[in-house]
């Protein structure tokens, strides 16, 4: 793949038993955040696991850098009660660092996750996924649980320049990919 071609996607019909989504085509360069849009039930989350694997690709293909790394942040997430592990220990699992959180957070990284409330949680997962050690973040509806000061936060950490990096997005906040994305691309239309 050319230079700094992190992803190139041709064709890509993705699904589990049968396809859900697609045809899908787009490259995203190193600094490039894409938002990937389209209605309800049009396949963007499924489009979004296949470029990690995981879902099934039935056609097409999807074409990684060499060595790409990526950090991925699913829509959903377990229940975590009962699991003894703080916010700390996540980010050090991840890889990921303290520097840079919103201090609302940074001074509860001490805490339980199951003691976090549902957006501190969401944004701490959020956390540990953009500052991971990745070459391509994937944030499937990353602003959803969070309040206005963590979208706003989120939106304000994704408008600086992250040029060694490329981000793909799905989000139902228009607000969101019209603020930080440098390209949108339509799935289902």
């Amino acid at each position: 793949m050319a230079g700094d071609v992190l992803l190139r996607v041709s064709g890509l019909v993705a699904g589990y038993a049968a396809p859900v989504a697609g045809p899908l085509s787009f490259a995203l360069n190193r600094g490039e955040i894409l938002g990937l849009a389209g209605p309800n039930g049009a396949g963007k989350s499924t489009l979004l696991k296949a470029l990690w694997g995981g879902v099934r690709v039935f056609e097409g293909k999807v074409e990684k850098a060499p060595g790409l790394q990526i950090s991925h942040q699913a829509q959903g997430f377990d229940d975590l009660r009962g699991v003894p592990l703080t916010g700390q220990e996540l980010l050090a699992l991840t890889g990921a660092t303290p520097d840079g959180l919103p201090s609302w957070l940074a001074e509860r990284l001490d805490r339980r996750l199951d003691r976090l409330s549902g957006g501190q949680l969401q944004f701490l997962r959020l956390w540990a996924c953009l500052t991971a050690p990745a070459d391509l973040i994937l944030l499937d509806e990353p602003t959803n649980n969070l309040d206005r000061a963590g979208v706003a936060y989120l939106i304000d950490w994704l408008g600086h320049a992250h040029a060694d990096q490329g981000i793909v997005i799905v989000s139902h906040d228009h607000g969101l990919i019209d603020e930080v994305c440098t390209r949108v691309v339509e799935v289902g239309a």
